[in-house]
């Protein structure tokens, strides 16, 4: 049965997140090599090859006048915050990756869950790929930052094989506490969280033809209602989902304004900090990046960071990190 309290197995140790800042970051703007250690002899990873075209194909299927419904559209727009919120910057990032707060295992494995719908790999695969990013960040081990070029910090780094990330085997360095949780382990197994994202997709079909044969009048109501719902609650929000996470990968490491000098190429960006409900205030967070918060100024919003206080609020998770910068401003008051 789940518990209302945080258990005692949940608090683990934090790992470390320490970044050496740099009194002079110029030389992290010259443009950089692929990480040629572990992507030379370039090999395609073709799973990430193929699908991602394919998604972003089945997505601009909603321009097809018969395939739209509002439902269709709030089920999108709803799911970018449900999946990409709750699942990636939530879970995978401010919980598994920099334990900035303490969850019950059945939250933090349900939330997971929701990660593992936006189609953005493992639970454990994402966090060794962001913790190895915060540890080389815009030097050439990073595994995608945008210096080597814009579509390589952005997407074109998961379509070639990087051998640090080919299997858990490689990765798992990185990753030993979230591994010991033998609910992350089993999704690293045949590809398991491939099998959920699919059965996820189909529950929205089938929910939508259920729905739309009921208030229809033929089974083709049902297909065309379910179809609506497939495309535009899954197949699009899954591609938005997808921009919104890379966006925060690339173009907050070239556009936008430094609060902290960390040492890298990081900056707060307004409009991915706005669309990312929060991710965007990248700066911040490499500057502090076990807080729960990223916006530290009171003009960065951040979405994310009022879902975390909503949670602490009702009891659901406790131990929040609160950024440092608040508790050193409040002593200079």
């Amino acid at each position: 049965m789940p518990s209302d309290t945080v258990s005692e197995e949940s608090q683990v140790e934090p790992v470390d997140q320490t970044v050496e800042v740099a009194e002079d970051d110029s030389r992290f703007r010259d443009p950089l090599l692929w990480p040629e250690t572990t992507t030379n002899p370039v090999r395609i990873r073709w799973r990430y090859a193929i699908s991602i075209p394919v998604i972003h194909l089945l997505a601009c299927c909603v321009l097809i006048p018969w395939l739209f419904s509002w439902t269709g559209v709030v089920l999108c727009v709803l799911g970018m915050y449900v999946f990409g919120t709750l699942g990636i910057n939530l879970c995978y990032h401010r919980l598994l990756t920099h334990q900035g707060f303490v969850a019950p295992k059945w939250l933090e494995h349900g939330l997971a869950l929701l990660g593992v719908c936006t189609m953005q790999d493992t639970p454990a695969c994402w966090v060794a790929m962001h913790r190895m990013h915060h540890k080389y960040s815009d030097t050439q081990p990073d595994p995608h930052s945008p210096l080597v070029s814009f579509l390589w910090g952005h997407c074109g780094w998961l379509m070639v094989v990087n051998r640090d990330f080919r299997n858990v085997n490689f990765y798992e360095k990185f990753v030993r506490d979230i591994l010991k949780d033998p609910f992350y382990l089993r999704l690293e197994r045949n590809s398991f969280w491939t099998v959920l994202y699919a059965i996820h997709a189909l529950l929205f079909f089938l929910a939508g033809f259920g729905i739309g044969w009921a208030t229809g009048k033929t089974a083709m109501d049902g297909v065309q209602f379910g179809l609506s719902l497939l495309f535009w609650g899954v197949f699009l929000r899954t591609v938005l989902t997808w921009h919104v996470t890379w966006s925060v990968n690339s173009v907050t490491h070239v556009w936008g304004y430094q609060n902290y000098k960390t040492g890298e190429s990081s900056r707060n960006n307004m409009l991915v900090g706005l669309w990312s409900n929060g991710e965007g205030w990248h700066n911040n967070h490499h500057a502090d990046q076990r807080a729960a918060s990223h916006g530290h100024k009171w003009w960065e919003f951040d979405l994310t960071w009022q879902t975390v206080r909503l949670l602490e609020a009702t009891g659901l998770i406790k131990n929040v990190v609160r950024p440092k910068v608040w508790s050193t401003d409040a002593k200079d008051q």
